[in-house]
């Protein structure tokens, strides 16, 4: 059962704790839960104490992310929470069946707005459930002083270590895109690596040095590392809305002109590897000596960053002169010479001499970066800023997930019903632990089958050993100082792994909980049986919810998201052809976005498929197969816009080749929605006739642009002046190829939309996707061959 084996790989992994451990965060809440409770012993107000550390236990199960500033907005809605749901909850205790109306609602919310969580649901529950209090309000003040105790010990280096959240992801940003570079260099002269790839090795570290590293896994995890450091420096309220970027903006925006020019460079390197095999090969070392030292000094400036400008071992920085480039320049010029007087494929000179242009681009930029950091990454104190409001008001939002019975509302629905019918039996059956019961069910009803099957697994066996520790300890333990040194060490423990996996904590966070809340009242093992049959009971719930309520509906809202898709894409293709004519200086970030974020919500939907109780492995694998081809495509997209974007030239039909697969995506997207139309119908040429002869058109105009070429050297022009027909070829010859794949994915893209929306439409493509056609596949063409 793939359950238990994660389960028992999660134990197994006990030790192995990695950079995923947060161990000032423990310290911080063990000390903030264990205070209160000595002071309390000493001074004989055990059960003050007790509310204080319960309040603080409550705030620290947010571990807030993000810089200072929104750990701290994270973690005063919390204190708020805890201590308004406190008091309802006080409020209630004595009234079980009014509890029994009110719970439901307030842990259905939080599971449908992030920014409370289970917080408040578990606030009010545990108060609900404890003898009633004389004043209510008073304990309620009593959880918010713990709250705000953490708060205090968690936040108190925001002054020294403000931008480190920043920096970091910086720094891994530039790592990550270090990688890319090294992806491509790796590309470069080296043989077909499908052999070693195919060997299957258990050694991560003999992995590393024996398989290349995947181009489409790293440049997604680069891009993913950009938006990753994009959302972090938003999070920094008080360094937006001015006139002019910030440090940190202006090092990110390098870095992104980095990585979009690999993507440029990775697509002139595939199209010269599939030129004649007998031309000339002395640039292939050099190019991968200068593409590599790239990578090295952008790892250097990761390691500034981390450093506060600091380079790491005291290694210099490097400026913009590099030996290698100028090795690579010498070959470029001895290869284009040679082309001029016929010796060598003139398309393969021309794309020889992109890679080098592409290469002396990207050193720029990593000299812009380097200079960025080496006047520091400085983000001065302001006012802060208000959130930007959603442009959809907030009933406008309930009522559309209403309508259309959304994802959220469907688990908040399913989440409302589970929760109130744990809490009816509870208060039917009057149990004395209920509550253990609706925490169970409450917190392991997830949005998928394999999702709340795993967190069932995990919280009824982490549940059953915690509960049985914790009776042990509390039996074993001579006095309440001994208790609250066994509570440090286990709050220590559990806030420093919970990170890792949640099963750490069920294992070391249930004992924690049940000594707060026994801490002043003795427990024993009757009440530790009666805890584990209840999470039992209510991970029985659960289940039986996930298996009879209503699906969450992924599948019926796939079609929209495919078509959202291929809109998307053929928008970012539209805009492409308009960098090509020259309208548009580079393709506008927004919709690469909007691009990528369309193929994240595919990505998401594909991965919760995969988690229900009988996943659709076939649709899986052509969304999957949709996926891979969105990103290539926007690959391919980025690179045809770097290489046209300098200046107007003869682009020949580059601009109509991309309205035309514009066309096609967006024809693809409608027939989702309408019935295909009946072929005999159509008046004319098809979009993919067209697109041939447009190909074909493409051929002829770069077979014509290197006959004038060749024909303009030949009448006296010097071979390394720089004049408008030699322009013109180095653009046309790098776009030839980018354009072919780029067809060749839109195929692959359609065929797999259509195929997951409709199954039976299409055969099912195998892990290598649909077979290109023949004339969109990136072969060599005899006109162009004759004029090498």
């Amino acid at each position: 059962m793939p359950g238990l084996k994660r389960v028992r790989q999660a134990y197994a992994s006990i030790g192995s704790f990695g950079s995923e451990a947060t161990p000032f965060y423990g310290l911080s809440a063990a000390l903030a839960v264990t205070a209160p409770l000595i002071i309390g012993v000493l001074t004989e107000r055990a059960a003050t104490g007790a509310m204080i550390a319960l309040g603080a236990y409550l705030v620290a199960q947010r571990e807030p992310e993000g810089p200072y500033g929104a750990q701290a907005r994270d973690l005063g809605s919390a204190v708020v929470l805890v201590a308004v749901g406190s008091a309802l909850g006080g409020l209630l205790s004595g009234h079980v069946w009014l509890s029994v109306v009110v719970v439901p609602p307030v842990v259905a919310l939080g599971s449908a707005v992030s920014w409370i969580g289970s917080t408040a649901g578990l606030a009010v529950l545990l108060a609900a459930v404890r003898p009633r209090a004389d004043d209510v309000v008073y304990v309620g003040f009593l959880e918010l002083l713990g709250g705000l105790l953490f708060c205090l010990i968690v936040l108190a280096p925001w002054p020294a270590r403000r931008l480190r959240p920043l920096r970091e992801a910086i720094a891994d940003a530039a790592d990550q895109v270090a990688g890319a570079l090294d992806a491509v260099a790796q590309e470069i002269g080296t043989p077909d690596a499908a052999a070693l790839d195919a060997v299957e090795i258990t050694n991560p570290d003999l992995a590393a040095v024996v398989h290349n590293v995947a181009w489409d896994e790293q440049r997604r995890a680069a891009s993913e590392a950009l938006t990753e450091a994009r959302g972090t420096y938003a999070l920094y309220r008080t360094g937006h809305h001015r006139d002019e970027p910030t440090r940190p903006e202006r090092l990110l925006d390098a870095l992104s002109r980095i990585l979009h020019e690999t993507v440029a460079l990775r697509a002139l390197v595939e199209a010269e590897r599939g030129r004649p095999p007998d031309r000339n090969r002395e640039w292939e070392l050099e190019a991968h000596v200068a593409i590599s030292a790239l990578a090295a000094r952008l790892r250097l400036l990761s390691g500034a960053v981390r450093t506060a400008g600091a380079s790491p071992l005291g290694a210099p920085l490097g400026d913009l002169d590099s030996a290698a480039i100028r090795r690579l320049a010498r070959q470029s010029d001895r290869i284009r010479r040679a082309g001029m007087t016929g010796e060598e494929d003139l398309v393969a000179v021309a794309l020889i001499d992109q890679i080098l242009r592409s290469t002396d681009r990207i050193a720029g930029g990593v000299d812009s970066a380097r200079r960025l950091v080496k006047a520091g990454l400085r983000l001065g104190f302001g006012p802060p800023q208000l959130p930007t409001p959603d442009p959809v008001s907030l009933w406008d939002r309930i009522s559309r997930a209403v309508r259309t019975r959304s994802p959220a509302f469907r688990q908040v629905s399913r989440v409302s019903v589970t929760a109130f019918a744990a809490m009816s039996i509870s208060a039917a059956l009057k149990l004395e632990h209920g509550q253990w019961m609706v925490i169970t069910a409450m917190l392991s009803l997830r949005g998928t089958y394999g999702e709340t099957i795993d967190r069932v697994i995990e919280r009824v066996i982490g549940t059953g050993v915690g509960s049985a520790i914790a009776a042990l300890l509390l039996t074993l333990a001579p006095d309440q100082i001994s208790t609250a040194v066994i509570v440090f060490v286990f709050a220590l423990i559990a806030f420093t792994v919970r990170q890792i996996t949640i099963t750490y904590w069920f294992l070391f966070g249930t004992p924690l909980g049940l000594m707060l809340l026994d801490f002043s009242t003795p427990s024993n093992w009757v009440a530790a049986g009666e805890r584990i049959a209840l999470t039992l009971f209510g991970g029985v719930l659960t289940v039986l919810a996930v298996r009879l309520l209503w699906p969450m509906g992924h599948a019926e809202r796939l079609p929209r998201q495919l078509r959202e898709l291929l809109r998307t894409h053929a928008d970012l293709v539209r805009a492409t052809a308009e960098v090509v004519v020259g309208e548009r200086e580079q393709l506008p970030h927004d919709k690469i976005v909007t691009a990528e974020r369309s193929a994240e919500e595919v990505s998401e939907t594909r991965t919760r498929l995969g988690r229900e109780r009988v996943p659709d492995e076939r649709r899986i694998r052509e969304l999957r197969a949709a996926i891979a081809a969105a990103h290539r495509i926007r690959d391919h997209l980025i690179a045809i816009g770097r290489m046209t974007r300098e200046q107007e030239v003869d682009a020949g039909p580059v601009p109509e080749i991309l309205d035309r697969i514009a066309d096609l995506m967006e024809e693809s997207a409608a027939m989702m929605a309408d019935p295909a139309p009946d072929p005999a119908a159509a008046e004319g040429p098809s979009t993919e006739e067209r697109l041939d002869e447009e190909f074909a058109d493409l051929d002829d105009h770069l077979a014509a642009i290197a006959r004038r070429r060749r024909e303009e050297v030949k009448g006296g022009v010097g071979p390394d002046d720089f004049t408008p027909l030699r322009h013109t070829l180095l653009e046309v010859s790098g776009t030839r190829y980018a354009l072919r794949s780029l067809r060749r994915d839109t195929d692959a893209l359609v065929d797999s939309t259509l195929g997951a929306v409709v199954p039976s439409a299409a055969e099912p493509s195998g892990p290598s996707g649909p077979e290109p056609s023949p004339a969109a596949g990136p072969k060599p063409d005899d006109r162009l061959q004759e004029t090498g």
